[in-house]
């Protein structure tokens, strides 16, 4: 079973805080009438949709996309159902779970069902980020596209992204079931970067 937990870009997906700015724009600049052929081009932010972030986004003088690591974007990983949680994912949430060393570690939450952009959304909270740095995980995954609001400072960001352990935002969980996976997680190759677009998907 795979399932392909990637957002479509379009000029009409939810962008972080509805803001104008970070809209998808998506325009035919050959036409088979004139060039006879036809081609587009696209322009969005590079934390737009499904995407990781490189320390770089947080840190200042942080690695970025320079020195990034396919072999913790590729292998295991495992989906946890929180969408009983309100308002943040906390220690007290997480505790139970087996999270264990070198886990990508992957949160479903009520966020997979919002069809538009929730101010409101559910976010993984500091006390969270450092119990996930203590076990050492290689990775975090959320379905919202921030993986924290309403903390002064991003200290989830800076607490995962100055241990390495990568940050990967806006996957579409909704129909995704609590279980073990194997990830695929393929950022868009660009150089010297603080984010990128990523293919995403999950194999049962």
């Amino acid at each position: 079973m795979i399932y392909d937990i990637t957002m479509t870009i379009h000029p009409e997906m939810m962008v972080y805080k509805n803001k104008p700015e970070k809209k998808v724009k998506i325009k035919q600049v050959n036409f088979f009438e004139k060039e006879g052929h036809y081609e587009s081009e696209i322009n969005f932010n590079l934390h737009t949709g499904t995407h990781i972030d490189y320390p770089l986004h947080m840190i200042k003088g942080g690695d970025n996309s320079r020195k990034e690591n396919l072999n913790a974007l590729i292998g295991s990983a495992k989906v946890f159902d929180l969408t009983n949680v309100e308002d943040k994912i906390t220690y007290e949430d997480i505790k139970n779970f087996k999270i264990e060393k070198d886990d990508f570690i992957i949160f479903k939450t009520k966020n997979s069902f919002d069809k538009e952009f929730n101010n409101n959304f559910i976010f993984v909270s500091e006390t969270a980020a450092a119990y996930l740095v203590e076990k050492k995980v290689r990775g975090v995954g959320i379905d919202a596209l921030g993986i924290e609001r309403s903390q002064v400072g991003y200290p989830t960001h800076r607490l995962l992204l100055s241990n390495n352990i990568i940050i990967l935002e806006g996957a579409m969980l909704s129909d995704v079931p609590e279980d073990n996976y194997t990830l695929y997680c393929l950022p868009l190759k660009v150089a010297n970067v603080e984010a990128a677009p990523v293919r995403a998907i999950l194999i049962k």
